[in-house]
């Protein structure tokens, strides 16, 4: 006679609430690092925006200024200077052989309608060599496509021609995309009435692929880390050269 064969379903209901116990707790352990990994980078906005003050008082032969969000504060970099605006800096010094003041007006947390009524005033004071402008990112979670317009016609009318503007970058999640891909048309199309030049940071933020979420983003999963912002900073680097050979020409016959 048989022993009967003890039934296997309280075994795999038991396995399979230990896996779903597994996913809970692992999930919350997720969130809950994530929400302290947004804590620490909080912490570093006014060490940043401090750092880009004093940097402003440095003189410099040329200026370049910034306007933007906590990305041109650089937000998620190792220190301020990492930022594609640090970078950028970085590289006018060495292919024009000048000094660079930086005034960098960016906010962090600034939207477009931020950036008319915060930032705006403050460049109009100033006669800048090379401009860069990359905002809009953080218009992206409450999308109005009315007030966005708007406020990019007010900007960029009151831009020198040789300023580069960026457009979005590649936020990867589809239903985010969609509205990345509204802006952007929104940013070239304005930007070609005013003769700006547009670089091109969607295509070079989206070429790094789905991947670059765990390689070219800070820990809080949303600022780009030191490689994120050299990605960046790739994506003006055509433009910025160009421009920067514009005004060491224009200096040049200027002296002579």
């Amino acid at each position: 006679m048989r022993e009967s064969t003890p039934s296997i379903r309280p075994l795999i209901a038991t396995g399979i609430a230990v896996v779903a116990t597994g996913i809970v707790l692992a999930t919350t352990w997720f969130r809950r690092d994530l929400e302290q990994q947004k804590a620490i980078l909080n912490e570093t906005l006014p060490v940043h925006s401090a750092w880009w003050r004093d940097n402003a008082k440095q003189p410099g032969e040329l200026l370049c200024v910034a306007m933007g969000d906590s990305a041109a504060q650089g937000i998620g970099a190792s220190s301020p200077n990492r930022s594609y605006v640090g970078v950028l800096a970085d590289h006018v010094r060495l292919v024009t052989g000048q000094t660079v003041r930086v005034v960098n007006l960016s906010v962090s947390g600034a939207t477009v309608a931020l950036a008319v009524r915060d930032q705006l005033p403050r460049f109009e004071k100033l006669e800048p060599d090379l401009v860069t402008v990359a905002i809009g990112a953080n218009d992206i979670a409450q999308w109005n496509p009315t007030t966005f317009e708007a406020g990019i016609r007010t900007i960029f009318a009151a831009l020198p021609p040789h300023t580069l503007v960026a457009d979005l970058p590649c936020f990867h999640l589809p239903h985010n995309e969609v509205k990345v891909a509204e802006a952007n048309e929104i940013i070239r199309r304005v930007a070609d009435e005013h003769e700006l030049t547009v670089v091109p940071l969607h295509s070079t933020t989206k070429r790094a692929g789905f991947r670059s979420i765990l390689t070219h983003v800070a820990k809080d999963l949303f600022h780009p880390n030191d490689r994120g912002y050299r990605s960046w900073a790739e994506a003006f680097l055509p433009a910025m050269s160009a421009d920067a050979a514009r005004v060491s020409a224009h200096q040049g016959a200027a002296v002579t």
